[in-house]
């Protein structure tokens, strides 16, 4: 094979969009080169060609947003501006809600935990990603043990509640676990946060790429989510949700688009803010990135959740039943029996060969010898990760292995994986590998990179 130089996007299975880079080919150690199989989508996922179609059309019209009297950034702030509704209303929330685009998640937490009124309790299961543990820091955070079920989340939770004392009140969501990939129960938390007096916000990262979104039925005040996985790497996110709290916050980044004006005054700066969603946007907005987010919204509506469902159930079926067969292979889950969940799947490997595994070497041994991208660590939940590892015995260390699913998913590739985790735990790597402190690396490397790095 030869590696491919402009990867094209691969012809959609079962009714849902083309993803680009579908038909990559990357190099082995072999000197061979191989599909890539890219089963790392609860981390980044792939651009829709829809996606870059729109892109590539939008570019030209590329220039500043809210700043300047020409037609191009008419276009661009038009672009802009219509983007906020196309996200409001695929997230289901009030058309009054406000949106405030942000780099991703995370920024979108932070942005909600800078806007907390004095004196907010957050309420919080240690199970949910660091995002949504660490960015209520000024906070008196109420800290949640892992659930036993998920019926066990809601009663924790409104036992929590009940206890607190009277003031402010934020309660965290997960949508879908980042380790496990299960489905949390959303409306559920929500009512009980709502009975109690408490706001709720919803950490839909894993979840809005993957099932519909629907804050206004569920009750939810706020959304935080991500383009970049949600098939638009082009690095924006939102939160989406209730003005009151954002609006009387002072500014997440002071600077220019945030301010009505800025005078000196006695020596110093005298600033008035403008208000949402421009209040908590300073500096010029990325325009590619939520026109981007935007289309991905369109086309993922368009397509239909029931086929999108569908693709993905059918392959996280295969993935969690071919990785059940691998002697010494233990799936990590949250909760016992057949709860709903998404394309993510963490697991361990006990043995590699003849020695106790490293995670790690097996995920670089499946990318330099098989081709296949999968996740090794503790997937910025350490917490979750490290209270399931502890429920494996015999398997050391805190890192596990996730393999995630999503659009460009086939069965060739689970097939790949599942196959080539057994001749892993059978016989060990085929290569040598060196293990310098940032990891393992094939010993030797003889991978090219591709021209556009050289």
């Amino acid at each position: 094979m030869t590696p491919a130089t402009a990867a094209g996007p691969q012809r959609a299975a079962r009714g849902v969009p083309e993803v680009v880079g579908g038909d990559l080919e990357v190099p082995l150690v072999t000197g061979s080169w191989v599909p890539y199989a890219n089963l790392d989508y609860a981390a980044s996922t792939p651009s829709l060609a829809a996606v870059r179609h729109e892109v590539d059309r939008m570019l030209p019209w590329y220039s500043s947003v809210h700043r300047g009297a020409g037609f191009a950034s008419a276009v661009s702030t038009r672009t802009y501006e219509r983007a906020r509704d196309t996200v409001r209303r695929f997230v289901g929330a009030a058309p009054d809600a406000e949106v405030v685009f942000t780099r991703n998640t995370t920024d979108a937490l932070n942005l909600l935990g800078r806007a907390l009124p004095a004196g907010t309790a957050v309420f919080r299961f240690s199970t949910d990603h660091h995002a949504a543990l660490l960015a209520w820091r000024g906070s008196a955070v109420h800290r949640l043990a892992r659930p036993a079920t998920a019926a066990d989340a809601v009663t924790a939770l409104a036992k929590a509640l009940a206890d607190a004392p009277r003031g402010p009140k934020l309660v965290v969501i997960t949508g879908a676990s980042n380790v496990t990939g299960e489905l949390w129960p959303v409306a559920d938390l929500a009512e009980v946060a709502g009975t109690h007096g408490a706001r709720t916000v919803l950490d839909a990262a894993q979840l809005a790429g993957h099932r519909p979104l629907d804050l206004a039925g569920w009750g939810v005040d706020w959304a935080a989510l991500s383009g970049h996985k949600l098939y638009a790497p082009f690095g924006a996110g939102a939160l989406v949700g209730s003005a009151d709290w954002l609006d009387t916050a002072d500014p997440y980044l002071a600077g220019g688009g945030a301010t009505a004006r800025v005078a000196e005054e006695d020596g110093r700066e005298s600033v008035r803010w403008v208000g949402l969603p421009h209040r908590h946007e300073g500096g010029s907005p990325n325009v590619v990135g939520t026109h981007a987010m935007a289309v991905a919204c369109r086309t993922l509506t368009a397509t239909g959740w029931d086929a999108v469902t569908r693709h993905e159930q059918a392959l996280t079926a295969r993935l969690r039943g071919g990785l059940a067969a691998v002697p010494g292979v233990r799936l990590l889950d949250l909760w016992p029996g057949g709860h709903q969940r998404l394309g993510v799947v963490s697991f361990s490997v006990a043995r590699c060969g003849d020695v106790p595994a490293d995670q790690r070497l097996v995920a670089t041994a499946l990318s330099a010898e098989y081709g296949i991208g999968v996740r090794d660590g503790a997937f910025c939940a350490h917490q979750a990760v490290h209270t399931l590892l502890s429920d494996a015995p015999g398997h050391q260390g805190d890192r596990a292995l996730r393999a995630s699913i999503g659009l460009g998913t086939t069965d060739e590739h689970v097939d790949r994986l599942v196959a080539a985790l057994g001749e892993l735990v059978r016989r060990g790597p085929r290569w040598a590998y060196d293990h310098p402190e940032d990891g393992w690396r094939p010993v030797p490397d003889p991978r090219p990179v591709p021209e556009f790095l050289r």
